[in-house]
């Protein structure tokens, strides 16, 4: 009986010990707001903290698609292999309409994000 005990007391530590490491390896997922006009992005620099994100990108009166390229600074953007592809919108963004990508772990650097259907400059996005 004691030995039954002593297994049972070891399989429940070991549940609820996962449980913890579960909750605690589960960050929420946050979103970032990007709006687009003619030639341009609203947001001119961004300041975030590491974690997960999900990019909603609206299309404000720009009058043709939009979407939405994310590069590690420093890399070259012309180059799609250098860009976070999970950042892109999950389909063009319509006039008058928003998209989001999809989920996206940004750790600690610098990033640039921009447009090249609308076309926009680049920007910034710090994690910190």
């Amino acid at each position: 009986m004691k030995k039954i005990i002593s297994i049972l007391v070891i399989v429940l530590a070991f549940t609820f010990n996962s449980n913890a490491q579960d909750k605690k390896m589960k960050q929420p997922v946050k979103k970032i707001a990007l709006e687009q006009t003619t030639g341009e992005f609203t947001q001119k620099s961004l300041t975030v903290s590491e974690g997960t994100y999900i990019f909603e990108v609206s299309n404000n009166e720009v009058g043709k698609d939009v979407g939405l390229v994310l590069v590690p600074k420093g890399k070259d953007a012309s180059k799609p292999e250098n860009h976070i592809q999970t950042a892109y919108v999950t389909t063009t963004v319509k006039n008058n309409s928003v998209e989001p990508s999809k989920e996206t772990k940004l750790t600690k650097g610098e990033y640039v994000y921009f447009c090249p259907l609308n076309p926009t400059p680049q920007y910034s996005l710090t994690v910190e």
